[in-house]
């Protein structure tokens, strides 16, 4: 019994990976590539070049063909160079093409039969500059392709490790500063009143600073004295860096500069929508869900807070209160009523703009209502998808049936054709065999 029982297991385990082979062969045994980038990490100083090289794993294969598009954060690092050095490529598609606007890039190349078999193949290096500070990610789009040399194009790429890089402002070379009300300069600030203060070391005459939108601006060699501190007022949006360098007798030493972000204004204007929509304009399920998006053209959207206000109710006990959200984000069940609900979305400086959406819950909801997406049949939504479907179906079984039908009464038709047509023949038979008969009679009988 045991021994059955074995083989019974052994013949299923043979029979999955049997159908695995069939169903999947391209993805279940052919595997094993990587691209991966070196250095996968990293510190850069604001203003610095530094490269990013991209290799290739083929996984003991042999591969000719390789399709490698990467994604940056270009807000804080932009492409100098797409394609510096050497590289095992031999035969390009198409030219490395790259965009500094949508922080993405594009290497499609290969190299001639039988292919190369190498666990650090080098596909290009990218020169990347740092133009702003803060934590980025540079990694492979799932677009990213490495093809066997099997004559059918086999992707075997599996993995794609992303590469963490650290951008900050480098170290002063002239007066250490600091800023009372922008004391990170990673982050962002609504204040767009910075102030700054710095150190004033021994020997030092005067100070000469500036202040400007370019990380390599420089103060000019007129003396502003002996101050300490600076205070501005009202600075647009953007970007800002404050340069400051020190006298000691005839001589200018270093400068030394300070990053400061400012964001003044809140995100992008949006409008939150909700669905299912069971009536216009605005009456929808005691469960609806929300969906919003908006965008920050500076700091960048941080998150966004969600509050159900119940119309019906005055005072505190209708406002509601915000919570943390996601979109899409389903609301909890609702009684019958009139509610607002507030999107309220947060940039990374803190600003925030709210958006709303008026909603009707009604006490009594039809059984059957359609909406732009489908059919809502007691508090069931049937997608219209899936209706098509169903009426495809549902054709084709009326046509089944009625061919059926039609066949079958063709048949019977057929079948009462020949009994008649036998009927028929046994009554003129019988006719014959009454006409003989009589015959046979009036001869026997001649009197």
């Amino acid at each position: 019994m045991v021994n059955n029982k074995n083989n019974i297991g052994f013949k299923i385990i043979f029979l999955m990976v049997f159908a695995l082979f069939l169903v999947c062969p391209k993805t279940a045994f052919a595997s094993g590539a990587s691209l991966y980038l070196s250095p996968n990490s990293g510190t850069f100083f604001v203003g610095a070049t530094f490269d990013i090289s991209i290799f290739v794993n083929t996984g003991s294969k042999e591969i000719n063909t390789i399709e490698a598009n990467l994604k940056f954060d270009s807000k804080k690092v932009q492409i100098v160079n797409p394609a510096v050095g050497k590289s095992f490529i031999s035969v390009w598609v198409a030219q490395p093409s790259y965009s500094n606007t949508n922080g993405t890039i594009t290497f499609q190349g290969g190299v001639p039969s039988p292919g190369i078999n190498t666990s650090s193949g080098l596909v290009s290096t990218i020169t990347f500059r740092a133009i702003s500070p803060g934590q980025i990610s540079i990694e492979f789009l799932d677009s990213s392709k490495v093809l066997l040399n099997d004559g059918k194009g086999t992707n075997i790429l599996n993995s794609m490790p992303k590469g963490t890089y650290e951008i900050t402002v480098p170290p002063p070379e002239g007066p250490k500063i600091f800023s009372p009300s922008h004391s990170d300069q990673n982050k962002w600030y609504q204040n767009n009143n910075p102030s700054f203060g710095w150190e004033m070391e021994a020997g030092v005459e005067e100070f000469s600073y500036s202040l400007d939108h370019s990380l390599y601006g420089a103060p000019d060699n007129i003396g502003e004295g002996k101050e300490t501190s600076i205070s501005y007022n009202s600075l647009e949006d953007g970007i800002w860096y404050f340069h400051i360098k020190a006298r000691r007798g005839k001589n200018w030493g270093g400068i030394s500069h300070y990053l400061v972000q400012i964001d003044t204004t809140p995100p992008a204007v949006f409008t939150p929508s909700v669905d299912p929509v069971l009536r216009q304009p605005n009456i929808t399920t005691d469960q609806p869900i929300v969906t919003f998006f908006t965008t920050d053209a500076l700091s960048g959207v941080a998150y966004y807070q969600i509050k159900i206000v119940d119309l019906s109710k005055t005072g505190e006990a209708g406002t509601g209160f915000f919570v943390e959200a996601n979109s899409p984000y389903k609301i909890s069940k609702l009684s019958a009523g009139e509610y607002e609900i507030v999107v309220r979305a947060f940039d990374n400086a803190g600003n925030w703009r709210d958006s709303s959406k008026k909603i009707e819950v009604s006490e009594f909801q039809k059984a059957f209502y359609s909406t732009q997406k489908g059919l809502f049949l007691f508090n069931f939504f049937i997608p219209w998808l899936a209706i098509i479907i169903a009426i495809l179906i549902l054709i084709l079984i009326v046509i089944f049936f009625s061919w059926s039908y039609s066949h079958s009464y063709k048949n019977l038709e057929e079948k009462r054709r020949k009994l008649s047509n036998l009927i028929e023949k046994s009554q003129s038979d019988r006719k014959a065999l009454e006409e003989k008969l009589e015959e046979s009679n009036k001869i026997n009988n001649p009197l």
